[in-house]
This record gives C-alpha cells, structure tokens and sequence, in this order.
C-alpha cells in the first residue's frame, strides 16, 4: 500500500527539475557563471518546496484511506450483527460454534450467546455433509420450534492458518414456513380422479331377476358410498358396471395406509349362489388438471383388469402402484372376445411382409408351444413365419428338436441377429409368453419392429409392452398355447394343424398346468381336448416333459436345501443350478403337506442368481416375485439378478415375504 501512496503523492514534477537543472549546467559551460548560479539557486529552492508540498499530501492521503478503511471495518461488523437472518460461523472439524448473531440463538430458543456449544447440540438434525460435499444449500428443510428454515452455506478458511481448524463453515437460515405450507396446502389439493370397475358384473348377475340384479348393485354401491364418504370423494356412475370417484391429494395417503381396503370390503357382497363381487380401481395422482388425472386413472384401471382385477393400481408421471390382487383372477374371456381378437390377428398377418414370433429369455415349452401355433396361425394366410430363439440357451431343447424332424421347421428357428438383418417396415413381431420387454429374447428387435402383437397370460406389470398394434393378455388363462389354442379354433381347420404343433401346444398347457391341477379352468379343457382332436398324442406329450438322470439327480440335492419360512419352502443351493432343474424342484416342493408356496434361488454361474416361484395356495407369488423386481402370475413367477450372492439374496426374500403378510 505504501508503493501505491508513494505513486498516488507523486505531483509529477521530476522531469520539470531534470530540465532546470540541464539548463544550469549549460549556462556554466558557455561561461555564464552568474546566470548558472541564480538558476541553480533557485532550482533548490523549488526542490525543497515540492518535496514538503508531496509529504504533506502523501500524510493526508493516509490518512483519508484509513479511515474509510475503518469505517468499512465498521459497515462489514456492524452488517454481520444486524443481519435480517439467523448466521452462525463453525469449526467443520466439531461442529463448535465460533460466532453467531442474535437472531440465530433466538431461533435456537438459547439465551444470549453459547460459543461454547456444539451447533450439532443446538439442532440435532444438523449435518455438515453438505458443505463438504460442495454443495451451497441444505437438501431439506429444518424444523425447529414449529417453524421451517432453509439453509445455505459455505466453506471459508481462517485468517490464522496456524488456528486449531483453519476450515470453518458459515450458514444462514431462511425461515420458509409460510411457503413450505402454501405448498404442502397445493399438493394436498390437487385433484385425484379414480375408475371403479366392478369386475364381474355379468358373472354376478348372470340368471338372476331384476330385482336381484338391483339388491346386488345397490349393495355394492352401499360400499363405495360409505368409502367416498369417509375420504371425502364424489361418486358417480357412469355406466352400468363403472363408477368414477373425485378427491383431493390428502385422501390419497389415508387410502394408501388402508391398502385400499373397499377392494376387501366389496367381496361381502354376493349373489344368490355365492359369487362375492369383485372390484378393479385405477387412480391417477400429480396430473396437471382433471382430463389428465381422469387419462392416468382410465390407463391405470385397464391395466388393473389386464393384471386380473381385484385390485387398485396408480399412475402417475412416475409410474405406477399396485395395492390388492392377492386373490384369485377374474375370467373376462369370452367366445366372443377370442373371435374378435382372432379377426384383429388374421388381419394383421395378411398386412404383413413377413411374421417373426418371439418369447421371453431361456424359452421353455409354453413359449415354443405357442411360437409354433403362431407359426400354424401364419400358415393358413401364405405367410411364412420365423422364431426368433436362442438355440443355446433354452429349457426345450427336446420339444425344437421334434419340430425339426418336420421339413416346414428345419428353417424356422433363426438367431435375434439374423432376425435383426431380415427384419424391415413390413415385419410383424409376434411377443408370445411374456409382456414385459426387458425380459423378451430381444429388446432390440423389439424396439426395430413397430408393428408388435403381444398375446401372454401373465398379469401385466408396470413395465410391459406399450403401443402394441393387438394385445391378447388374459391372466386367467392357463399358459399362451392356451389363448393362441382358442385363436387357432376361430380361423385355422382342425386337419390344417400339424401333429407336431398340436403337441407342443399341449406340451406347454401342461408344463404351465402341473398336468392340469393348477390354474386350469374348463377353457383350458376345451384347448386341450382341441389339440387331441387335432392329432396331439398324449405319450409323445409325456416324453417331451422327461427329464434326464443328472436331472433329476440334481433336483433332489436342491430339495435337501429347503427351509420352512411362514409356510413358504425355500430352498438355496449354494452351487450352480439349472432353470430347468430350479423349476423342478419348486413344483416338487409343493407335495410337502402345509407348504403354500415354494422358492428356489441358486446362482446362475455368471456372477448372478434367480428365483423360481411357485404357489399352490392363497400366497400370490407373482406379488412377491414383484418386490424383487420379478413378475409371473398368481402360480408362477420368477425373478432375475445379474449380481447378487444367495446369503443377500435369502435375506431379500425373507423381508419380501415379512412384507407381503403385512
């Protein structure tokens, strides 16, 4: 600072003193003494007279700077004092307070200054993490003494590095209480639309009068008005088995505690053979108005019949919830609906240039089955259908062996790559076995082809298949060689179906069926007495569920690993297992007497592991497999892991099945 003065002092005058002194010293060369000797007088005087000039300004200058530099001392000190919000200075280190403003021990509820204290005493939930992080705001609001802050901070660093703690941190806390609850009053407003459906209706009110179809919608509307009233909501029908209900955002959360109970209360209402009433409800929440809570909660109850029914499902922009479906499927399947979709399919077909049929990853018999039904299907229309499979990798290598012998299928099964270079703006991709596109044989061909057809009897989870071209999901149904079964009966000739293709249709109903003792209705009969008429021989049927001796040998040393849990079988090989012989061995666990459900986790070899899941009781494994990012039906379900150990994975599964019983 003093170089600065020095400068700012300097008037400037050194070359003026230069030049009288240059002109003194020429007159004494040129021989005038007297001349030089005046001006050289005179020089000095001037000298002397413009140092102490300089001085005294240079003293003034000084002076004038330290004191604005005082008073803004005084500005800086005095700001931080009466700063409008609460400011506390802290050691990162300890979190010991260094210096804080009135407003700040005010707000702590403290009486005059604590700079002994610990911030982290003053308001426990404090954490200096952010600050470390980088980060200039807190995540989340502090509540203290019923009033909410925001905080911002940062890092500074002592002006004495050699102090114990040279980093300290400074925070300032913004009271937003009025704003956090205007907001929390918004969200709690906005508007929740809700679809009911009554599921099965026409079940219900088949053969009954007039009167008694009244006393059955009256009863069940009894419910849903007692419900609406407890939550607040507006309720009107809007068709003869549809109703639509309006509430705010705050009831949500009360029905979600109540795991939407009324999908519960309704099956008190029966008719007069028995059949209890059965609900679907599909709720859209954080929509910008009501036409788009009234499209989330449409989407949403579609997609809870296309899972069963009995149940609530919410969508929102997140995605979507799933409350209920523990019980058994509704049938919403139809002679009718089968001609219809049959038609949709037939058309769709003749459009095409070429078909490709594709099912879910590690195909097992239920998916060629019904691959080779589309195939049949294909056939009646000239069109020639590919199946896209891994030949490697799959669970019915006998089944594809036997439809090789016949000539038409010597050529049909085709890799995902090859499949990738035929496929062009013409192909039709037929999904069959699985609705979710993660775990189809091919996401990537999936995604090439735009024009998809989906026909699958698992319940739909919040993943599937979107913007389908025809979508046959009926989780009622047995297996997908069932559905493609009654698909084939609307348009295909009885003679048209090869004696191969009626067997490894049938092939797959019973692989899915356990031999007709699970999840068969009298539809599945039907199918199964259409194959046999059709040239399906039971014994060849029987060969191509054999299992060889490693097998078998290996599914029984799987059993020897089963441990009892809440009447679930759970069984855990530490070695390697097959999918084939986990599969096995969950159907084998079910003969054990009290056991409900059966789980078989084994690794996978590669670093990963899976789960089989079966149930023969009122345990809903599909909702189970679900809480491990799995899926199936309410009998079968399954779930993958691309790393995961079978100690971690034993103990997820523990805390899914405490979960599911909650």
């Amino acid at each position: 600072m003093n170089r600065n003065l020095k400068r700012l002092g300097d008037s400037g005058v050194v070359l003026y003193f230069f030049f009288l002194a240059a002109f003194a010293v020429a007159a004494w060369f040129f021989g005038e003494k007297l001349l030089a000797e005046v001006e050289a007088g005179i020089t000095l005087v001037l000298l002397i007279i413009a140092l102490v000039t300089t001085r005294k300004k240079r003293r003034q200058l000084t002076a004038y700077i330290e004191s604005v530099m005082y008073e803004t001392d005084n500005a800086k000190s005095n700001t931080l004092m009466s700063f409008p919000l609460p400011i506390v200075v802290f050691r990162l280190d300890d979190s010991r307070i260094i210096w804080g403003n009135e407003m700040f021990f005010d707000m702590c509820g403290t009486t005059g200054t604590r700079l002994d204290a610990s911030l982290t005493d003053l308001v426990p939930q404090f954490s200096t993490k952010w600050l470390l992080e980088g980060k200039n705001r807190y995540g989340s609001l502090i509540e203290l003494a019923g009033r909410k802050y925001q905080l911002h901070g940062n890092i500074i660093r002592s002006a004495n590095d050699e102090a114990n703690g040279a980093f300290m941190g400074i925070t300032y806390w913004v009271d937003v209480t009025e704003h956090d609850n205007l907001r929390i009053q918004y969200e709690e407003s906005r508007p929740v639309a809700a679809v009911i459906i009554i599921d099965n209706w026409d079940e219900l009110t088949r053969n009954q009068p007039e009167r008694g179809k009244n006393d059955i919608r009256e009863a069940i509307e009894d419910q849903l008005n007692q419900w609406s009233e407890e939550h607040a909501a507006i309720l009107r029908r809007y068709e003869r088995d549809r109703y639509l209900a309006v509430f705010e955002r705050k009831d949500m959360d009360r029905m979600k505690e109540d795991k939407f109970g009324i999908v519960e209360s309704v099956h008190s209402v029966e008719n007069s053979v028995g059949i209890a009433a059965s609900i679907s409800i599909g709720l859209g929440e954080d929509a910008a108005g009501f036409g788009e809570a009234l499209q989330f909660a449409d989407n949403a109850a579609e997609l809870a019949l296309s899972r069963g029914g009995d149940q609530a499902v919410i969508k929102n922009r997140h995605g979507y919830e799933f409350f209920g479906g523990r019980g058994s499927e509704v049938e919403t399947r139809t002679k009718v609906k089968s001609r219809v979709m049959a038609n949709a399919f037939a058309q769709l077909v003749k459009d095409s240039t070429k078909v490709f049929v594709m099912g879910h990853k590690f195909a097992d018999l239920d998916t060629v089955g019904a691959a080779a039904g589309v195939v049949c299907f294909a056939r009646k229309f000239g069109k020639r259908t590919s199946i896209v499979i891994d030949l490697e990798n799959n669970a019915a290598g006998e089944l594809i062996g036997k439809l090789r012998q016949d000539e038409e299928y010597a050529s049909v099964f085709i890799s995902t790559q090859e499949a990738m270079l035929r496929a062009d703006a013409g192909t039709l991709l037929v999904v069959v076995d699985t609705n979710r596109p993660e775990q189809t044989e091919d996401s990537d061909l999936l995604a090439a082809c735009t024009r998809v057809v989906v026909i699958d009897h698992h319940r739909v989870a919040a993943t599937y298949i979107q913007n389908s071209a025809l979508s046959f999901i009926e989780p009622y149904a047995s297996s997908a060689c069932e559905l493609i079964t009654e698909l084939l009966q609307e348009v295909v000739e009885r003679q048209d179906i090869r004696h191969c293709e009626a067997e490894a249709m049938l092939a797959g109903m019973v692989l899915d069926t356990k031999s007709f003792t699970v999840r068969t209705g009298e539809r599945t009969f039907e199918a199964a007495a259409y194959l046999r008429r059709s040239g399906a021989d039971t014994t060849e049927v029987k060969k191509l569920l054999q299992s060889d001796m490693d097998t078998t040998i290996a599914r029984y040393n799987v059993l020897t690993s089963a441990r009892l849990y809440r009447n679930i079988a759970i069984a855990s090989p530490s070695e390697p297992q097959t999918r084939i012989v986990a599969a096995q061995a969950a159907d084998e666990l079910l003969n054990i007497s009290g056991v409900d459900a059966s789980l078989v986790m084994a690794p996978d070899g590669k670093g990963g592991a899976f789960i089989s899941a079966r149930s023969i009781g009122d345990v809903n494994v599909q909702i189970l497999m679900e809480k491990l990012g799995g899926g199936g039906n309410r009998s079968v379900a399954a779930a993958q892991f691309e790393k995961m150990d079978i100690e971690t994975l034993y103990q997820n599964v523990k805390e899914a099945i405490d979960d599911y019983y909650k």
